[in-house]
């Protein structure tokens, strides 16, 4: 959905430029960093993180999968370390844990082995071409010294550029210069009409990802080397992480419909959308599964999905496939292209129903943000449906679902490189779980509830693994009824979001019944808002179109690491004398690490705190700031301590009300977190 936020709520801000050179960009990932010391005979141990975290301190939470992630930075290289960095639009920020290794031709990095190993995926950067477009540039694979083969990197899905939507063209002009411009802290058509803006003009997205098979499998212990070779015409490539894992057999169904026998193409060479059509109205006249076998199918177009199951061999080898494809017209719904996609029925028809999507790829081609294209992976309408160990990858959404429509279930399933969010419920979704998901790299929320027109209710989003979303947040609700947010690992907003938001805004229905937010963890959260100039909180609720009143508890949770705030309550400046944010409660929660302070109020409201534990708080415990009327009897936003909140954050002169406000406080890095 779009991410326009002009609104500054605490006043008028001196802006500075942020906008940098695509030239700039490049040079930065290959000086000014740390080189890191060269391959040594014996093999280190291996570090395996979870989000860049130690395992431990994420024990229970985020998705349990079947692969090890290890991050670039705790490999062997003779490249070059880049970051720490939490700036927008550098490639150290949407790296994962904010430090990766930066390549030259010649260059390697090194990884050992945790476990058995047949699998791997590698998430990357390399250049864009000059005038976009992405290029592609080789990366070498061996194992113990043993060549594997040279992987074929892309930046054809990465690389966008300027206001929202977004474009390809670095070289492009202002999208939309009618908007306030941070970096020239103007409004160019109105003020300036030539403002000094350097293009390309807000470069991010620069991550893609590729899996590769490996030619056998490799025991613990072994090494795993990636080498940009010497002929590379990339001038740098980063690693930022390795995930590795044992895949096994391909999953055979032999009673079902065979798509292979309805015509389909297992080589990708024709299009099979017709074929599995046809597969899909035999299974429904006969009452079987669809299966999908090892192979790469090509489809660009949706895939109409109703009452029927569809089965992969698993999403490492069933691989369904296709191109954006521009439309002669508009569709009825705006769309101006179509692509790969399962889709159930518009709700307006009725919607789809007993639709059970598994083990296989869908791989998109999507280069660009068009909001009105409907080219997700899954979309559509589907009630009393499943959608499992699927792996989503370069399409708008992962999965968009426009509602009304009830008990959707969402498992096991990998979200990775999408233009736009990697899952929504829109409207009027109902009794549904999404559950066990990996999703990283998104250009939007990760995981959204958007309660436009319809509201969500009684859904749970549940012990998922979000990772370095590039715009907006990690899981986002825009209003609903009986909601729950439990058990989830987020790491690494870049901008303009951060790791849970729950927000009263693009026109969402209000929160009603409760809101239950339990036992997540966040870690390098709390971003700085580019247009509102200031720091957000790890968790934040935000007042723009309504005050919120619901009954919210937040309890369990854990904020590691905090760029700027724990916890942040905001309303929009404009509407900050309507809308307040009330009764929000907060209970054993414990943080650690915050670049500002714990508690940030720049609203109305109250919020009550019971056994809140906070350490390493790099300003004033809380900021209370109200609606910045300064009243002699104190600010508008009052809060209530419930006892055993430790640390001296909450001490007894801030409360109920004292208003506290340093409205742009310097943030303090923290120390790394650690167990309590």
């Amino acid at each position: 959905m779009s991410r326009s936020t002009t609104g500054r709520p605490g006043g008028p801000a001196r802006w500075r430029p942020v906008g940098v050179a695509l030239a700039a960009v490049m040079a930065a990932t290959v000086t000014g960093g740390a080189p890191v010391a060269a391959a040594s005979p014996t093999p280190p141990a291996p570090v395996v993180t979870r989000a860049g975290l130690d395992p431990t301190l994420v024990a229970g939470r985020g998705a349990d999968v079947g692969f090890v992630e290890q991050e670039a930075e705790h490999a062997t290289t003779n490249g070059t370390l880049i970051g720490p960095d939490r700036t927008a639009y550098t490639l150290a920020s949407e790296a994962s844990g904010r430090r990766a290794v930066s390549l030259a031709p010649g260059q390697f990095v090194e990884f050992t082995l945790p476990a058995d190993t047949n699998a791997i995926t590698v998430r990357y950067s390399i250049p864009d071409a000059p005038t976009g477009g992405g290029i592609t540039a080789p990366l070498d694979v061996s194992v113990g010294r043993r060549p594997v083969r040279s992987m074929t990197l892309t930046s054809q899905y990465a690389w966008l550029y300027n206001q929202y939507p977004f474009s390809n063209d670095p070289t492009a002009d202002l999208l939309h210069p009618d908007w306030w411009i941070t970096e020239c802290s103007c409004v160019p058509a109105a003020t300036t009409p030539t403002p000094t803006i350097t293009k390309p003009f807000r470069p991010h997205h620069f991550y893609d990802e590729q899996r590769l098979r490996l030619d056998r499998t490799y025991p613990a212990g072994s090494v795993l080397r990636l080498t940009v070779p010497a002929r590379s015409n990339a001038a740098w490539t980063v690693v930022d992480l390795v995930d590795s894992e044992l895949v096994g057999p391909p999953r055979v169904v032999p009673v079902a419909a065979n798509v292979l026998a309805f015509g389909a193409d297992p080589t990708g060479r024709r299009d099979s959308a017709a074929a599995i059509d046809r597969a899909i109205a035999f299974a429904r006249r006969t009452k079987l599964k669809v299966y999908l076998p090892p192979g790469t199918y090509q489809v660009n177009r949706h895939i109409v999905v109703d009452d029927v199951t569809i089965v992969g061999a698993g999403n490492w080898y069933t691989v369904v496939k296709g191109r954006e494809v521009a439309l002669d017209a508009p569709a009825p719904d705006g769309s101006v292209h179509t692509g790969v996609g399962f889709y159930g029925r518009p709700a307006s028809a009725g919607g789809s129903r007993n639709v059970h999507l598994s083990g296989f790829a869908i791989e998109g081609d999507v280069r660009e943000r068009i909001d009105t294209d409907q080219v997700n992976g899954v979309g559509g309408a589907m009630s009393h449906s499943s959608i499992d160990g699927l792996h989503l990858r370069h399409t708008k959404v992962g999965l968009w679902f426009d509602g009304p429509m009830t008990d959707v279930r969402v498992t096991n399933t990998i979200i990775v490189d999408q233009i736009a969010d990697g899952l929504n419920f829109h409207t009027g979704v109902t009794n549904s779980v999404v559950r066990n998901n990996v999703v990283r790299n998104t250009g939007d929320d990760a995981l959204a509830m958007w309660s436009e027109k319809i509201g969500n209710a009684g859904n749970t989003i549940d012990r998922n693994t979000v990772q370095s979303p590039v715009l907006a947040n990690g899981i986002a609700l825009y209003g609903g009824t009986d909601n729950t947010i439990s058990r989830n690992l987020i790491a690494d907003p870049v901008r303009e979001g951060s790791a849970i938001q729950v927000g009263s805004r693009f026109g969402a229905e209000p929160f009603t019944g409760h809101l239950s937010i339990r036992d997540n963890t966040t870690v390098r959260a709390g971003t700085y808002e580019l247009n509102w100039k200031i720091g957000l909180g790890a968790i934040w609720f935000y007042a723009l179109d309504r005050s919120i009143d619901a009954d919210i508890q937040v309890v369990g949770d854990h904020y590691l690491d905090n760029t700027y705030n724990a916890v942040m309550l905001v309303s929009e400046w404009a509407v900050k004398d309507r809308y307040a944010i009330t009764n929000v409660r907060f209970s054993d929660i414990r943080v650690d690490g915050t670049g500002t302070s714990v508690v940030s109020a720049r609203t109305a409201g109250s919020a009550s705190f019971a056994n809140v534990d906070a350490r390493n708080v790099g300003a004033v415990g809380v900021n209370n700031c109200g609606s910045f009327h300064f009243t002699p009897a104190g600010s508008e936003f009052t809060l209530t301590d419930l006892g055993g909140n430790d640390g001296g954050w909450l001490a007894p002169w801030q409360l109920p009300n004292t208003i506290t406000c340093d409205d742009r406080p310097p943030a303090v890095t923290p120390p790394p977190p650690s167990t309590w």
